[in-house]
């Protein structure tokens, strides 16, 4: 089956400011605010929601297909892609502009301030849906080019491919009407918890009306597990203990990955889900969101010995 992770790449660029933020802002004077902190150093990782998602598959030893666009600063990125055996095909350089990047600051008390330019992904990636066979492929809709989320689920309707939808940060830029248009019919709908609130809140409608939608839903509760909702019943899936948790950002991503490596190999939707989450226990094991790695040995044992 042909998977394409529609969505964006990016590079996160993590500082530590070894004080507080607050002891170098007047409370008084935060209206006319012009500060300096020094930072004890840069790390750059390779993030972006179609990245995240592709590196999780690769692991679990599929071969999708990268939808998304990269700027001018491309060559660490391609070069990382390369050595992961990863392909670059569907991915579109726009040489005007720097690849997507946040720019995080943490201070010793785990505030932070961040400022994210999104560059590259200002441009569609303009995916080429006359050459998708419809019996043979599933397209991931993640967040990522605001114009590509919208049309894209709507290509996908209009030529009956199937596609998974997944808002995650963009939810606050996307319309109401927009959200409900392209989660009515989707293949899955796969939020958190609060993210699922935000577009009852968003779309106004009700929980038992917003769940109908999409044929599945899944909604992830952080270390409390995930659900997945569909017309007959409701599942309840597991986490699985990580041998430590250092950072959470990227685990939403890793566990898509698993889930659709199960999908793409004929696993019922319960078994997909798990494999998600045990995806996800690892990618909570290492500062960045492509920084882990596991054997599927390794996945095999984490399911029947560590569940949660």
């Amino acid at each position: 089956m042909n998977i394409i992770i529609s969505g964006s790449l990016a590079y996160d660029r993590i500082m530590n400011f070894s004080e507080k933020f607050s002891d170098h802002i007047l409370p008084d004077k935060i209206d006319d605010l012009n500060v300096c902190f020094q930072v004890d150093g840069v790390t750059e990782n390779y993030g972006g929601t179609a990245g995240n998602i592709a590196y999780a598959m690769n692991l679990m030893g599929e071969s999708p297909t990268l939808s998304a666009t990269i700027g001018s600063d491309n060559h660490k990125y391609f070069e990382w892609l390369d050595t992961n055996d990863i392909s670059r095909k569907g991915i579109r350089v726009i040489p005007e502009e720097l690849t997507a990047g946040a720019y995080i600051t943490t201070d010793m008390t785990n505030n932070q301030i961040t400022g994210f330019n999104p560059g590259a992904m200002k441009y569609s990636s303009e995916l080429d849906f006359s050459e998708l066979d419809p019996e043979k492929t599933l397209v991931l809709i993640s967040p990522g080019n605001l114009d590509d989320m919208i049309n894209y689920s709507l290509q996908c309707k209009e030529k009956g491919i199937s596609y998974i939808f997944d808002p995650g940060q963009s939810l606050p830029m996307l319309k109401a009407e927009d959200l409900v248009e392209v989660i009515t019919g989707c293949k899955i709908l796969i939020v958190n918890d609060y993210e699922f609130n935000l577009i009852r809140d968003k779309t106004g409608l009700e929980r038992e009306n917003l769940l109908n939608r999409a044929a599945t839903t899944i909604i992830t509760y952080g270390e409390s597990g995930s659900k997945i909702f569909n017309k007959d019943d409701v599942l309840e899936i597991p986490t699985y203990r990580a041998r430590k948790v250092l950072d959470p950002t990227g685990a939403g991503d890793a566990y898509r990955g698993g889930l659709i490596s199960g999908l793409i190999n004929g696993k019922d939707l319960s078994t997909c889900a798990r494999l998600g989450s045990a995806c996800a226990s690892f990618a909570v094991e290492c500062n960045g969101t492509q920084d882990y790695t596991f054997t599927r040995g390794e996945l095999d044992v984490r399911m029947n010995k560590n569940k949660i």
